[in-house]
């Protein structure tokens, strides 16, 4: 399951609408194998929240930092690199 943050959702409609299909695909497979390779998952540094912050790549521009639950995935921003100012 995943819930999505205001910042997320408000961020995810600015996306370009190829880029919005691609990052839907990438969240599906998220769901299905967190380590898959294309996704590239790893902690963002600096941020010591429980569960930690992590970040994957929708492509090589466009990130989405995301925290997982023991029942969730909460997407909490999608962007450029900008989104680790506020992750």
């Amino acid at each position: 399951m995943v819930k999505t943050s205001r910042n997320f959702e408000k961020e995810f409609r600015k996306l370009p609408g190829n880029f919005k299909q691609i990052a839907k695909k990438k969240i599906a497979l998220l769901l299905g194998n967190q380590a898959h390779p294309s996704l590239r998952v790893k902690k963002v540094q600096g941020y010591h929240e429980n569960p930690p912050i992590m970040e994957m790549s929708v492509t090589m521009a466009i990130r989405i930092t995301f925290q997982r639950f023991p029942d969730f995935f909460y997407l909490r921003n999608v962007g450029t690199h900008e989104v680790f100012r506020r992750p």
